[in-house]
């Protein structure tokens, strides 16, 4: 097994987590080697705000709040 295939097998992060950020939350749509993809639009006030609806996070820069994945 390569050590990427490893490293990401022991990712603690799951499709469907809510994972904190820079002071906004995300659900974790995808999951890469060194990063996650979220959705942003579960923010309160993604409307009031002009963002994009995904942004990439890496895996240092996150923190899971909601371990769930419906």
């Amino acid at each position: 097994m390569d050590a990427k295939k490893k490293e990401k097998e022991e990712l603690d992060v799951k499709v469907g987590n809510i994972v904190s950020f820079d002071d906004m939350i995300g659900k974790v749509e995808k999951i890469n080697d060194n990063s996650v993809i979220v959705d942003l639009t579960i923010n309160d006030n993604f409307d009031e705000h002009e963002m994009f609806e995904k942004t990439v996070v890496n895996h240092k820069r996150y923190k899971i709040i909601d371990d769930s994945t419906d």
